[in-house]
């Protein structure tokens, strides 16, 4: 039986994406300079805390880099306790298959699919941020063959709580040069999450955009705690100080390196209510003020924020507004900020 489905076009390779939009030399070495810091704030080398902040999904470019300027503007002031790394996410996972799928996809969300235009468009908008804010930025790897082409331009990578369990996903992980964030799965069962992190800290022999490749081992892998949903549908959280404390026995069981977490705001630990966010970013910097193994562990939180409070549906025209989950606004963000560098 034929397959039932049409090939549209032959897209670039990311090595010809990258010929065609190269990076400067600048950039590059703006890249290499986060990533030494990242590494050392990973390995406890250097006693920073990681924000990774900014839009539920990146939708409009100016909007986006307006946000990232502000953005820059503030951690020109924590920067002595705090490293940002903003959220600039190009494609989004939908629970049901169906609904906006992110630049990647649509570069205008008023437009129909266009694959082709949203890489040049993702890689971009990474690019111009870059420029304008000296930021590299975290994606989530919700498509593992698309990672090359912002493998340049990249500080973080997240693997969704949809796509921790996928074979492909974990080796591709562990052949990254930047740590890749595993989240739990959505249904809570830490076990899966964890068996990623030992996946993609070791070295492996996969296909990967028709080559056969080996990875060496992302040692950089770590949990990411986003809360879960029960079998009725309801949300819990996992952030609170006993939820740590089980996560430093689970990472005690096994030979992990750099045993670390980062702690999602949103999502389930929040019950999408988005101002939950500086409440239960407040509460987890207690914990680790409580307990010194809780400080080592958790090395920064992950926050939704944008320019405008809340979500609009795509195409509701407020600049600024999120279209997929609710985010914080501007005025909200900025004042969490500073409230976070005082309490590292």
């Amino acid at each position: 039986m034929e397959m039932e489905m049409d090939f549209i076009r032959k897209l670039p390779t990311p090595q010809e994406i990258k010929e065609q939009f190269p990076v400067d030399a600048e950039i590059t070495r703006v890249k290499e300079e986060r990533d030494e810091e990242i590494a050392k704030i990973f390995s406890d080398n250097e006693d920073k805390f990681i924000l990774i902040i900014g839009p539920c999904s990146a939708d409009n470019e100016d909007s986006v880099c307006e946000y990232m300027s502000r953005l820059a503007e503030v951690s020109e002031h924590v920067k002595d306790r705090l490293f940002i790394i903003p959220r600039c996410y190009t494609g989004k996972p939908r629970t049901v298959g169906v609904g906006y799928k992110g630049m990647v996809h649509q570069p205008d969300p008023d437009k129909p699919e266009d694959m082709l235009a949203g890489l040049i468009a993702i890689r971009g908008m990474h690019t111009r941020i870059a420029k304008e804010t000296g930021f590299t930025c975290a994606e989530e790897m919700l498509y593992p063959e698309n990672h090359r082409y912002l493998s340049d331009l990249l500080a973080y990578v997240a693997i969704g709580a949809r796509s921790v369990e996928d074979q492909h996903h974990r080796q591709v992980a562990s052949g990254i040069g930047v740590p890749a964030g595993m989240k739990n799965p959505t249904e809570g069962d830490l076990s899966v999450m964890m068996n990623s992190i030992l996946a993609a800290q070791h070295e492996h022999t996969f296909i990967y955009r028709g080559w056969e490749v080996k990875s060496k081992g992302n040692s950089f892998a770590h949990a990411i705690l986003r809360g879960y949903v029960d079998q009725y549908g309801l949300a819990h959280p996992n952030y609170h100080y006993e939820d740590l404390e089980h996560l430093l026995q689970l990472y005690s069981e096994k030979d992990y390196k750099n045993p670390c977490a980062i702690i999602d705001t949103n999502h389930s630990n929040s019950g999408k209510k988005y101002e939950e966010q500086i409440r239960i970013a407040k509460d987890v910097m207690h914990s680790r003020h409580e307990d010194p193994e809780i400080r080592k562990l958790v090395k920064g939180l992950m926050i939704e924020s944008y320019l405008v409070d809340g979500c609009q549906p795509a195409g509701g025209g407020t600049y600024g507004q999120s279209i997929t989950d609710p985010c914080l606004g501007w005025e909200k963000t900025e004042k969490l900020i500073y409230d976070l560098a005082e309490l590292v």
